[in-house]
């Protein structure tokens, strides 16, 4: 079983009939007893970082996140998720974020040329940097499809897969049992699906 965290932000439904697709059983559910029972955890978020990073300190799931991953268990963070996971974010002002990738979230405004729009929207290719798990049914140069303005910095030892936007952003983090896509899986048709499916099949 597989628990969608339920914050009060986030694509909920798009993400579950994803999973619905490959046959993969979710619960969708803010409830921390449900989250421990899980054997793999995602994080979606759309919206700003200081709102979805206060909503999930104010369900008192903040430190449940960090505790399950660190007991092991595996653990997406998408799109804002995965920002999430970083260690601040300079989203208008600083914000903590989870502490569970080493780096911090940056406007793109910062690396892009003047004349690209903001935010990055559209269809993109992945440049695979490194061997990840989720990329078990996927390869270099595949499209996938982001909906970002702030994108994972300073955080190189993590990158497994950056996309060109006027600049190298991060598309993709590992670390241990915690992944991050910048992209959505659940709108990057077959290769996503791809990609969560090589999430279900990960190792604890």
């Amino acid at each position: 079983m597989i628990a969608i965290i339920d914050y009060g932000v986030g694509n909920l439904f798009s993400l579950k009939s994803s999973f619905d697709k490959i046959g993969q059983k979710t619960i969708v559910t803010g409830d921390a007893e449900e989250i421990k029972k899980a054997d793999k955890i995602i994080l979606p978020g759309v919206g700003a970082f200081e709102d979805a990073a206060k909503k999930l300190r104010e369900s008192g799931l903040f430190d449940l996140v960090i505790e399950e991953t660190k007991s092991g268990k595996p653990l997406m963070g998408i799109c804002l998720g995965m920002q999430l996971l970083f260690d601040k974010s300079f989203e208008y002002g600083e914000h903590e974020g989870l502490g569970l990738i080493p780096g911090e979230i940056r406007s793109i405004g910062e690396v892009i040329p003047k004349d690209y729009k903001i935010p990055h929207i559209g269809w993109n290719a992945l440049n695979i940097k490194k061997d990840c798990p989720l990329f078990k049914y996927i390869k270099d140069g595949d499209f996938v499809y982001f909906v970002h303005s702030f994108y994972g910095a300073n955080c190189s030892d993590s990158t497994v897969a950056t996309a060109e936007y006027g600049a190298s952003l991060t598309a993709a983090v590992s670390k241990g049992n915690i992944y991050g896509c910048q992209f959505h899986p659940e709108k990057s048709g077959e290769v996503g699906l791809n990609i969560l499916r090589a999430f279900c099949e990960s190792e604890d």
